[in-house]
């Protein structure tokens, strides 16, 4: 359905900054929303940031970890986001999944594969 090409990942020093891109492809993609979850081994999976489509364009959302540091951006053709992480806080590592969410009856959430990142104290 929706492919997704993930990039960007890496380790980095507490105060650093890591870009993480997303490419998806598969079916038209400028009206869904598309966004970053993360994952710390043995915790859920939780929401970073997320650009959501509307007739005026694409609002940006964020979670409150995340406010302030990090910054979403999507491409004019709306098959890419990208995720600027500035004064990254040491926290081990981190898998951060692209989120790719298409409206319908039934809306459908695709996945990628993950890029990885490491910050160390």
């Amino acid at each position: 359905q929706v492919q997704m090409v993930e990039s960007g990942g890496g380790v980095v020093q507490a105060g650093g900054s890591l870009r993480l891109s997303c490419v998806a492809s598969g079916r038209t993609l400028i009206n869904v929303d598309m966004g970053w979850y993360r994952q710390a081994p043995g915790k859920e999976r939780e929401f970073v940031a997320m650009t959501r489509w509307s007739l005026r364009g694409y609002n940006r959302e964020y979670a409150h970890s995340a406010k302030d540091r990090f910054t979403i951006s999507r491409d004019n053709a709306g098959d890419a986001t990208y995720l600027e992480m500035n004064r990254l806080t040491p926290g081990g590592t981190n898998i951060y999944y692209c989120n790719v969410r298409i409206p319908g009856p039934i809306p459908v959430s695709c996945w990628g594969q993950g890029p990885r990142d490491t910050v160390s104290s």
